[in-house]
C-alpha cells in the first residue's frame, strides 16, 4: 500500500537515512524529553533510554517496516508490528501520541540529513510514518477491546499475598485484585507491567512475565534483582526487592504479550535460560492445571543451582506431567544438581521431535546462539519463538 512514487524515494534514501538512523533517534528522544518531560513519567522506562537500547530498538523497527514495504509495496506488513502493539498497550499508549512522536521525529530527520530531505523525501517518509502508525493504532485498539480495558488505562491495584525468595537476587510475589474482583483472562506466557512511583517521584513501567498458570484470583510474578556489576543497576526490581512485601499494593496493566503457548497438541520444546525460565514455568503450570498429555522437553541454562529460579516448580510440574523431561547446564556446582550438565547450553545432537513448537526466552545471546543450534538441528524457522526481555534489539540488529 506504499504509493510507487514514495516507493522509488524511500529506496533510493533509506540507505542514508538507515545510516543516521542512531543519530536521528537520538536527537528525537531528546529534543521530545526536554519539551515534554511529562513523556518520561510513567512512559518511557529511563535505563533504556540512558543505555541506548530504546533508541535502538526504534531505529530498528523504522528501517524493518521500511524495508518490508519496499520488499512488497501492495502489502501493510502487519505482522512485523504485533510485538511493539503489545508493548505499547502495556504502558497505556494511546493514539494521540502519534502524533507528538511524528513531530519530533520528523524534526530529528530534518535536523540531521538538512538538504537531502526536500519536500517530495519528506512526503515519501511521513507516508511510511503513517502507514506504520495507522497499523500500530489498529492493533493497539484491537488489544484494549480484548483486554476489556480503556485505551491508555490498562491498570489495577494488586495487593501481594506472599512474597517468596526463589535464590539470593529473586523474589516471587503473588498478588491478588485489591478491588476482590476476578483476575483478567491471561495467556501462559504473557506479561505484565508494573507500574511504581520512584523516590524522585517519577513513575516507571517494567514489564515482568506471569510465572504462574493464568487463574481466576492470583497472579505470580517473579523479579530478579539487577545489580549494577559496572552498569547502572536495576532501579525498579532493586526497589520492588527492598521494600515490597505481603499486603503491600503494585499497580500492574492486563496481562499483554504474543508470544503464547498455542493450544495445539503437538510436542513442545522449551529453551530458557536465568529469568527466562519465567514463561517457561507459567506455561508447564498451564499445562500441569489442564491435564495435557502433550511431549514436552525442557531445557535451562543457569549460573549455577543456587542461580536457578524456580528450579523446585520446574521439576515439580515436570513430575506432574505425563510425557516430560528437562536437562539442566550449569556453568559451576553442576553436582549439586543431579543429572544437570556442567558448561553453557550445547543442543549438538539435539533430535527435535517432529514437528515441536519451541519456546525461547533469555538474554539475547544466548537466544541468537540456541536459535543456531537448532536451526542447525533441523528445527524450522517458523517453529521457533522468542520473547525479549525489554526493546526487542533482535529486530534492530537484523535491521542494521
Amino acid at each position: 500500500m506504499l504509493s510507487a512514487e514514495s516507493a522509488a524515494l524511500i529506496r533510493a534514501t533509506l540507505p542514508a537515512v538507515g545510516g543516521a538512523l542512531d543519530e536521528i533517534t537520538t536527537r528525537f528522544y531528546a529534543t521530545m524529553f526536554a519539551e515534554r518531560p511529562e513523556l518520561l513519567d510513567g512512559m518511557f522506562n529511563r535505563g533504556n533510554q540512558a543505555s541506548g537500547a530504546q533508541r535502538r530498538a526504534l531505529a530498528g523497527s523504522i528501517a524493518a517496516f521500511a524495508g518490508a514495504l519496499l520488499a512488497d509495496p501492495d502489502t501493510r506488513p502487519d505482522a512485523l508490528l504485533a510485538r511493539i502493539a503489545h508493548k505499547h498497550v502495556a504502558v497505556g499508549v494511546t493514539e494521540d501520541q502519534y502524533t507528538i512522536v511524528h513531530k519530533y521525529l520528523f524534526a530529528a530527520i530534518v535536523d540531521v540529513l538538512g538538504e537531502a530531505v526536500t519536500p517530495d523525501v519528506a512526503a515519501a517518509w511521513d507516508e511510511v510514518y503513517w502507514l506504520m502508525a495507522g497499523a500500530l493504532v489498529a492493533q493497539e485498539a484491537r488489544l484494549y477491546l480484548e483486554a476489556q480495558v480503556r485505551p491508555g488505562h490498562p491498570w489495577r491495584r494488586w495487593t501481594v499475598v506472599e512474597r517468596r525468595e526463589e535464590t539470593p537476587d529473586t523474589a516471587s510475589f503473588l498478588l491478588r485484585p485489591s478491588d476482590g474482583a476476578p483476575a483478567p483472562r491471561a495467556r501462559a506466557g504473557q506479561y505484565v507491567s508494573v507500574r511504581v512511583r520512584m523516590p524522585d517521584g517519577v513513575h516507571q513501567l517494567r514489564q515482568y512475565s506471569l510465572s504462574s498458570a493464568p487463574g481466576d484470583e492470583t497472579r505470580r510474578i517473579t523479579v530478579k534483582r539487577v545489580r549494577g556489576d559496572g552498569a547502572p543497576e536495576g532501579e525498579v526490581s532493586n526497589l520492588l526487592h527492598r521494600t515490597v512485601g505481603v499486603g503491600a499494593e503494585l499497580t500492574l496493566s492486563a496481562p499483554f504479550g504474543d508470544v503464547v503457548l498455542d493450544d495445539g497438541d503437538a510436542p513442545l520444546l522449551l529453551v530458557s535460560a536465568g529469568i527466562g525460565c519465567t514463561p517457561m514455568v507459567a506455561m508447564l503450570e498451564h499445562l500441569a492445571a489442564t491435564g495435557s498429555a502433550r511431549p514436552v522437553t525442557v531445557l535451562h541454562a543457569d549460573r549455577s543451582p543456587a542461580d536457578h529460579a524456580l528450579r523446585a516448580d520446574t521439576r515439580r510440574l515436570i513430575g506432574t506431567l505425563p510425557d516430560a523431561r528437562a536437562t539442566f547446564w550449569y556453568e559451576r556446582d553442576a553436582v549439586d544438581e543431579p543429572g544437570s550438565r556442567t558448561g553453557r547450553m550445547d543442543l549438538a545432537g539435539l533430535e527435535p521431535a517432529a514437528g515441536a513448537s519451541v519456546y525461547l526466552c533469555g538474554p539475547l545471546p544466548f537466544m541468537r546462539e540456541a536459535r543456531a543450534q537448532l536451526l542447525r538441528s533441523g528445527v524450522p524457522a517458523r517453529a521457533i519463538r522468542y520473547e525479549v526481555f525489554g526493546p526487542d534489539l533482535w529486530l534492530a540488529d537484523a535491521a542494521a
